[in-house]
């Protein structure tokens, strides 16, 4: 046979996948007498590069994905891609400022123009990668959440919560992105604890009296001050309200107001209250009637009602003045340092500014309800458990959810204004004429949707809805959700309460909430921190199985993983093996003729011990694939294929299959050899597809299997019968028992091929029987020329010996070694040893060295002591023993 002496992936990975995608395996059909087996893809951005947080979680959804399709469940993976609105615009924004434009020099018709020329070109780039991956998503139902139909479906949405009064319009303080320049949603915002200062600034009485002291961390927005604030029950202050104070500065008498809000603990009891630029002030203006001042424009510069010495200052700089200005004047009382939480943009990082404009909201709480409930009575489950915790908190605790957004790219807010007298009308389409004033013309209101709009209906809307179809009757709800925990609100609960507003049902019964990939240092791997590799390139050097194999391998289930080039190793050293096993296998069973039925088959003790450990692994590995343990799965089966497969029965039927004399037991190795194979690329396919199907289609030629690829196989079942445990029992004590013959032969340096003799003294006639019965195994296996077994034998003059379950092993070395001087060269080594003992115990010992020493210094010595004198006291048994 022709089979490559090494495994080369790029050979085979494209191959196979486009055979799968030809045939047509990604695409269920719709059986409703069967209960099928759903998982939607987390949408990756548009503007997507595949990083290894990708390759964690859609490898993660294609083992579940591959599992239940082997399961011969209809099993649908709905792919697609967001069209991240703030990010692609920027995208765009920056080709055009490489022509000297911005967005308001070529306006919103090409804008938009460009970006969607922009996508068919570039955007997308993630699909082919996931493709690369092995992600056997259904492409035939790939999804955009800008295409027509989810188009439609987020017009619907917002049409439907508007009615019920659940979708509002109002002036509001919201986060602000003055770099992207546009609303943000409280979620979108990322918070970090910052080094800052706590300005104390004096606010004179307006009678001359004296001054109040007021600490703030952002003096700037002070130019907006409506008022000072003060506890009601701070009798510190409490004579002082309803008098006025002088604004610093800006020379404008405030009032000083009482409010529950100012805590008399913080700073000096004092509150300056600015509603146009911090939510809680808002809140506080609104109570007092008390009217806002917007000193800052879109992008974050000082406008006119600053005043004329700051208008057109940015924001930052504009403080660096008000705080020189204070200190000129003496009304700087004191500075101190503070540490304080900042909000950054999520998208470009810049530090967001509460900002009081018109925006579109979502009221939460009604749809929180059921949301709840769903998590509460069971209906879905989040894992690991921990996060429900979270959600729940969350959802106990919502507010209004900010959906407007003030950039171009995006779905465009279908409110409509009347031209003449300003009535809104919302519609799905341009409105004939006004309900009002009978006016036909009208202009859309300007701002869009925030992306995650159209993203929390995708569970349905991926599926045709509004229009009620047969994938929504059949595949609605889903089973398997996977993502990161970082959107288990931006996303997650969106989507729940989403589907049972519009569906009446829940979008997903079980939700996994995977870690993070970390570094070898326990840092998020990111390409700003340069410790990132590309998958791609990982791909292209060793290919998509080592690469899915390594990270399931490394990955329990709802941690954080770990990527290092030692575990990517991890991963190509199992596929060589694999490879090399099946090369082994073929080259082998290519040379016997026949294959014998399997009821007629001549099995010895190692042909029913795999099958029993085979059929052991199969229930384990079904229980896992279950539970979502994948990394077990993964664990278990390299295990039995690599240790128990490959380094045991491999080489316990060389003997048999290479015996042409003996035709049946050939044939019965043949036909367990390609059985168990193709049984162990069944269970290891959901992780590894690529080298799977390559082995299995290979298998076809010479096995009876009649389906046409291992990727619509039939998962392994298991047959319990199969499992004998006294097989088990027999054939661990004959391994165990070879393992400790070559061992010994190891500490006496004995030639492989040196024929030895071995006697076994047993506690029991079982035992002892057993050893004898299974003689060939320890002559092929250790060189046994010679095998005694017996309860009543005693141990030899110059032997080693060894413990095995209820054995004690011999090894007479007389007429082998030169025992005299093979004591004298273990006298010399156990010398060296006692030496370099007490040179470490002497360090140890050593007061400075104690002091001085790094930890990890000393615990290294420390850890080196304690493996000289695991040595020392090995030697010592032995030189007794030759004794």
């Amino acid at each position: 046979m022709e089979i490559n002496k090494v495994y080369e992936p790029q050979n085979i990975e494209k191959k196979w996948y486009t055979f799968w995608q030809e045939q047509g395996f990604f695409t269920p059909r719709i059986d409703k007498n069967k209960k099928p087996f759903t998982v939607l893809i987390p949408p990756p951005n548009v503007t997507g590069i595949l990083h290894m947080g990708h390759v964690l979680n859609n490898t993660l959804q294609d083992v579940a994905i591959r599992y239940h399709r082997m399961k011969q469940e209809p099993t649908l993976w709905i792919p697609g891609t967001d069209h991240a609105g703030i990010a692609t615009q920027n995208m765009v924004e920056k080709d055009l400022a490489k022509e000297g434009l911005n967005r308001h020099q070529v306006g919103r018709e090409e804008l938009v123009k460009r970006i969607w020329k922009w996508k068919a070109d570039k955007g997308g780039h993630i699909i082919q990668q996931l493709k690369q991956l092995g992600a056997s998503c259904d492409w035939s139902r790939e999804r955009f959440t800008m295409d027509e139909g989810l188009s439609r479906s987020v017009k619907e949405v917002f049409i439907h919560l508007y009615k019920k009064n659940l979708i509002y319009k109002g002036k509001y303080i919201i986060n602000w992105c003055p770099r992207c320049v546009t609303a943000l949603a409280n979620d979108e915002v990322e918070y970090s604890d910052e080094k800052g200062k706590l300005w104390h600034i004096r606010y004179p009485y307006q009678d001359g009296s004296g001054y109040l002291v007021v600490a703030t961390t952002r003096p700037e927005t002070m130019l907006g001050d409506v008022a000072v604030a003060v506890h009601p029950k701070d009798e510190r202050y409490i004579n002082l309200v309803g008098k006025n104070v002088i604004l610093p500065i800006a020379n404008r008498a405030i009032p000083v107001i009482a409010d529950d809000y100012v805590d008399r603990e913080f700073g000096t009891g004092c509150v300056k209250i600015t509603p146009a630029h911090d939510p809680n002030d808002f809140e506080v203006g609104n109570r007092h009637h008390l009217t806002p001042m917007t000193i800052m424009d879109e992008h974050g510069f000082m406008n006119e009602l600053a005043g004329a010495n700051f208008n057109g200052l940015d924001r930052f700089s504009c403080r660096k003045k008000i705080v020189s200005l204070l200190e000129e004047q003496n009304l700087l009382d004191q500075i101190d340092n503070h540490d304080h939480s900042v909000g950054h943009c999520y998208r470009c990082d810049t530090v967001i500014e509460p900002y009081l404009s018109d925006q579109w909201f979502v009221r939460m709480k009604p749809l929180a309800e059921r949301a709840i409930d769903v998590v509460q009575n069971g209906q879905i489950s989040f894992y690991p458990e921990r996060w429900t915790k979270v959600y729940m908190h969350w959802m106990n605790n919502i507010r209004d959810w900010c959906i407007s957004r003030q950039i171009w790219w995006g779905h465009r807010i279908p409110a409509y204004y009347c031209n003449d007298c300003n009535e809104m009308v919302v519609s799905s389409d341009m409105p004939d004429i006004c309900p009002k004033c009978g006016n036909h013309e009208f202009t859309q209101d300007e701002d869009v949707l925030d992306t995650w709009f159209s993203s929390w209906l995708w569970p349905f809307s991926t599926m045709g809805w509004p229009t009620e179809t047969d994938d929504l009757k059949y595949f609605l709800p889903t089973n398997l959700l996977i993502t990161a925990p970082e959107i288990i609100y931006l996303w997650v609960a969106r989507m729940i309460m989403a589907t049972l507003e519009f569906k009446n049902t829940i979008p997903f019964d079980t939700v996994l909430l995977h870690g993070t990939v970390r570094d070898e240092s326990g840092r998020k791997m990111s390409k700003s921190l340069g410790n990132s590799p590309d998958p791609i390139d990982i791909i292209n050097e060793f290919g998509a199985d080592a690469l899915r194999f390594s990270m399931i391998f490394n990955t329990p289930k709802g941690q954080d993983s770990y990527y290092s080039d030692a575990i990517l190793e991890s991963g190509r050293n199992f596929c060589n093996k694999i490879w090399n096993a099946f090369r082994f296998i073929m080259m082998n069973v290519n040379n016997i003729e026949g294959l014998p039925d399997e009821n007629n088959l001549r099995l010895e003790l190692s042909d029913r011990w795999i099958y029993s450990r085979l059929n052991q692994v199969i229930r384990d590995v079904t229980d896992y694939y279950e539970n979502l343990r994948f990394n077990d799965a993964a664990s278990i089966i390299q295990e039995f294929v690599w240790k128990e497969f490959c380094s045991w029965y491999l080489e316990l039927t060389k003997e048999r299959a290479y015996n042409s004399e003996e035709r049946k037991d050939q044939q019965t190795v043949k036909y367990i050899l390609l059985d168990v194979l193709q049984q162990s690329m069944r269970l290891l396919h959901p992780i590894m597809p690529f080298i799977t199907e390559e082995i299995f289609q290979t298998i076809k030629e010479f096995f009876p299997i009649n389906e046409e690829a291992v990727i619509i196989a039939k998962f392994p079942v298991c047959i319990e019968s199969m499992i004998d445990e006294k097989v088990d029992s027999e054939m661990s004590f004959i391994q165990e028992s070879i393992v400790a013959i070559r061992n010994l032969r190891k500490q006496v340096n004995l030639s492989p091929a040196l024929e030895v003799r071995v006697i076994f003294k047993t506690i029991d006639q079982e035992t002892a029987d057993l050893a004898v019965k299974y003689r060939p195994y320890f002559f092929k296996q250790a060189k046994v020329a010679e095998l005694i077994s017996s309860t009543t034998v005693d141990k030899p003059k110059s032997s080693l010996a060894a413990v095995v379950k209820n054995a004690e092993i011999y090894l007479p070395l007389e007429g082998l070694i030169d025992v005299e001087q093979e004591k004298f060269r273990l006298e010399k080594q156990l010398d060296k040893i006692s030496k370099e003992l007490s040179k470490i115990e002497s360090k140890l010992n050593n007061d400075k060295f104690k002091t001085n020493a790094p930890t990890e210094i000393y615990e290294k010595e420390k850890e080196k002591y304690q493996t000289e004198n695991l040595k020392y006291t090995a030697l010592q048994k032995m030189i007794e023993e030759l004794a």
